[in-house]
């Protein structure tokens, strides 16, 4: 009886580094510099207009960079690619140097090695957003990017591991969450190859300050393959991540180190179905930190636009009216960890409760178990309401980083234009379109949710009416999420009596 070979990594039939010029870029030593360098200038360009430049939000590069068109790029990138921010931070440029000037490195503290500081520091930014104005506030926005730079570095200067993206980045927690619905992979092109590899350099890098001589192969005695690694090597994975075991985007920043030091090149940024891992119960740990990280993401995607609309704003008003409490940081506060932890909590966790009861016990035997197989549905419809919110964001004041930018020049004395800024230019959609994208985008973002909790509801549950019970609680909590998105992204958005665009730039900063 023949018995049919299985893995967790099919062959493929599309690598990106295997395109001609695009691939020999992504492997060259220095490519992911040709990303890192655009980005650090942007980044460089923010600090410096920030925190000298237009005090007005709607005239500053930092604020029209960071809170229009960066947010919109992410979304797109992630939808179409993969993690390109982190591909191409420029928080982590300095990285060699930090590895250079470290004193030995430590690893990161074992209570610590989980995802409850990332959730933390994503609950305190959007609650910091929303509080201190951070899109009207150029000033803000720049000292935020030096803290990033200054986090990044000193973390990775203290650590033998990139400590800050896998446990600390609230942008890069961001990114990788929803870079699990990505079309590609890092992928081994030929696991068997991996497993008799000596210097495993796509997780320890090959760089080495001594050239270091390694033995592939020795046939009757005589070295018939070998490889060195040396100064001219390259790090390797940052997050710790063994290519041949990597199930999840989870972790990965798309660097593509480890294809860079494979010295088999048998590392591929291969293509894939966008579901294949969320349906995949394999491929994460089952761990609370994780799984509450996906479905609070989703809930904040609702509440970040939540405390901004005009029912909304004049509830807090009231609230601080009747409690006697002055100040809006910690009504907003309370609001924020209503609904970006208790809320989640108590959904999750209560769909996870209710499946438990209305099935009949088989693998999943008890609610985390049934958690931990189900929140990856909260994926989809959580980018679609993240793209509904940047989408309105960008769509709506796409233009404007022309006069702010022909601003810029001239306020430092270059004039490429010829002419004054033309404040006019803004949105690239009407409203109606706009508003038909965001349902759109929230209609899709339920409907696949829906077919990961089919999926997985099929895998854990063998009998057609357990499957059935188990997808309801989560199919039912999906819907509600969705049908809410869609009355916040319709209300009004409070004005706050800023800038001298029209209402549409306006309302895009908020």
């Amino acid at each position: 009886m023949l018995r049919q070979k299985t893995t967790d990594h099919p062959q493929t039939l599309f690598d990106v580094l295997h395109i001609p010029l695009v691939g020999r870029l992504l492997r060259w030593r220095w490519g992911r510099l040709v990303f890192q360098i655009p980005f650090t200038i942007i980044a460089l360009l923010i600090i410096y207009d920030g925190l000298t430049g237009s005090s007005i939000a709607s005239q500053n590069l930092a604020t029209v960079t960071a809170w229009i068109h960066y947010r919109g790029f992410v979304a797109l990138a992630i939808l179409l690619v993969g993690n390109l921010f982190c591909m191409g931070c420029p928080f982590m440029l300095p990285r060699t140097i930090a590895r250079r000037l470290s004193t030995g490195g430590r690893r990161w503290p074992l209570a610590l090695r989980n995802k409850w500081i990332a959730i933390g520091g994503l609950f305190v930014f959007f609650w910091l957003y929303e509080w201190l104005s951070l899109w009207n506030s150029p000033w803000l926005t720049a000292w935020i990017t030096i803290a990033y730079f200054a986090a990044s570095f000193t973390l990775e200067l203290v650590f033998d591991e990139s400590a800050f993206c896998k446990y600390v980045c609230p942008l890069g927690t961001f990114n990788f969450v929803y870079s699990t619905l990505s079309p590609f992979q890092i992928q081994a092109r030929k696991p068997e190859i991996c497993s008799t590899c000596v210097g495993k350099e796509c997780l320890k890098g090959s760089y080495r300050e001594q050239p270091l001589i390694l033995i592939d192969e020795i046939q009757d005695g005589t070295i018939t393959k070998s490889h060195e690694n040396g100064p001219n090597g390259v790090l390797g994975c940052g997050t710790l991540l063994y290519v041949p075991q990597i199930k999840s985007n989870m972790d990965c920043t798309f660097c593509l180190d480890c294809a860079r030091a494979c010295p088999h090149d048998n590392v591929a940024l291969a293509a894939r179905s966008p579901l294949r891992e969320l349906v995949n119960t394999s491929a994460r740990p089952k761990r609370w930190d994780l799984g509450f990280l996906v479905v609070s993401l989703a809930f904040m995607g609702m509440f970040n636009a939540f405390g901004m609309v005009t029912p909304v704003y004049g509830f807090l008003v009231g609230m601080s009216q009747l409690t006697g409490i002055p100040s809006r940081g910690v009504l907003l506060g309370i609001m924020f960890l209503m609904g970006n932890v208790l809320a989640p909590a108590i959904c999750s966790l209560g769909a996870a409760w209710l499946t438990f009861k209305l099935t009949r016990p088989t693998k999943p035997k008890d609610v985390k178990a049934i958690f931990s197989a189900f929140v990856p549905a909260f994926v989809p419809i959580g980018m679609g309401i993240w793209v509904a919110h940047y989408g309105y964001h960008f769509l709506s004041g796409a233009l404007a980083i022309i006069p702010v930018f022909q601003s810029f020049l001239i306020d430092n004395h270059v004039d490429l234009f010829g002419s004054a800024p033309n404040w006019q230019l803004s949105a690239i959609a009407s409203l109606t379109q706009i508003g038909l994208f965001q349902v759109v985008v929230l209609l899709s973002g339920y409907i696949f949710s829906f077919v990961v909790i089919q999926r997985v509801a099929k895998q854990l549950y063998p009998r057609p009416n357990d499957a059935f019970m188990a997808t309801l609680p989560w199919a039912i909590l999906m819907f509600a999420l969705m049908m809410f998105a869609v009355w916040v992204l319709r209300q009004p958005m409070e004005m706050r009596n800023i800038s001298p665009l029209s209402s549409m730039i306006i309302s895009s900063f908020t």
